[in-house]
């Protein structure tokens, strides 16, 4: 059975302004997720800011999410890292935190061989009982899992039953549904792709947009799990214009700049993170508007 189905937040790690982890805002902000018909939390991934938290703080989010949700919906830990035995010990502390699955990213830096990836990716998948999403997004990392490779994992090892999609190919999408015979939960990893992809078999997308619309996303999500895909697509094409403002600069910058705008004062990035450009800014909030969605700056 799969870990989720529809609308996953990639959601935010709101900080204060001394670069401190918000946590009674993390709350806040998970309760409106639920509130809004958001089917996952997925915590400490990209949008998360996981790569500037320490690992104590990594494991902390982590636990406050899970003790935060109350298991009403899934939460998923992202968990990968460069470094095989990092992957592992973070997978562990997910598990231990109560977590419903992992996303693991492809090791970055490294760029791993295709048998580097088997290798890392089996390692973690022995290591732990918790199910995992393999995450693969190599406009970041600089590695790209090969769809034979996602064919091999998943048929090897039980726990390795998803994937966060986020290349931007349907064509190779589309291969690594047909070598792996049913046995992979595909995740959009492009907001602006969802419907495509859920097209030819994915079960919904993690998504930076739920963090401002989460029910929009969440809808569209369950219209084409539904079969309605004219509904579903009116719903992807009337966020075309928020979701090219949110990736107008490297993600979390847009998708922070744009919570404060709404007022969920989720607080300033991390170093070597910066504040958005001020007109790219002032765009962004103007197609919010245009959105529906409420903007109180």
């Amino acid at each position: 059975m799969a870990i989720f189905k529809g609308a996953g937040v990639a959601i935010v790690t709101p900080m204060k302004e001394n670069l401190e982890v918000n946590y009674d805002k993390l709350d806040e902000m998970i309760q409106y997720q639920i509130d809004n018909g958001t089917d996952c939390i997925v915590i400490t991934g990209t949008t998360g800011e996981s790569s500037t938290l320490t690992m104590e703080e990594h494991a902390q989010v982590i636990r406050a999410a899970v003790e935060m949700t109350k298991h009403r919906i899934p939460v998923v830990a992202g968990t990968g890292s460069n470094c095989t035995a990092t992957a592992i010990q973070l997978t562990n502390d997910a598990y231990e935190a109560g977590c419903e699955g992992a996303l693991v990213v492809t090791p970055y830096y490294n760029k791993a061989t295709q048998k580097g990836l088997i290798s890392h990716y089996g390692k973690i998948a022995d290591s732990t009982k918790l199910p995992i999403i393999m995450y693969n997004v190599p406009s970041r990392t600089g590695c790209n899992i090969a769809p034979q490779t996602v064919a091999t994992l998943v048929k090897e090892y039980e726990n390795i039953v998803g994937i966060k999609e986020a290349t931007g190919n349907v064509a190779q999408a589309v291969t690594m549904m047909d070598l792996c015979d049913g046995k992979l939960d595909m995740y959009s990893g492009e907001d602006g792709i969802v419907v495509p992809l859920m097209s030819i078999g994915a079960i919904g997308v993690i998504s930076v947009w739920s963090n401002l619309a989460p029910q929009d996303v969440h809808d569209m999500c369950m219209a084409a799990l539904d079969g309605d895909y004219k509904k579903a697509s009116k719903l992807q094409l009337k966020g075309r214009a928020l979701v090219d403002a949110l990736f107008s600069e490297v993600n979390p910058i847009p998708v922070k700049r744009a919570l404060n705008a709404m007022g969920f004062e989720v607080g300033p990035l991390r170093s070597p993170l910066t504040e958005m450009d001020t007109e790219l800014a002032a765009k962004m909030i103007q197609i919010m508007k245009d959105y529906g969605l409420k903007v109180v700056e």
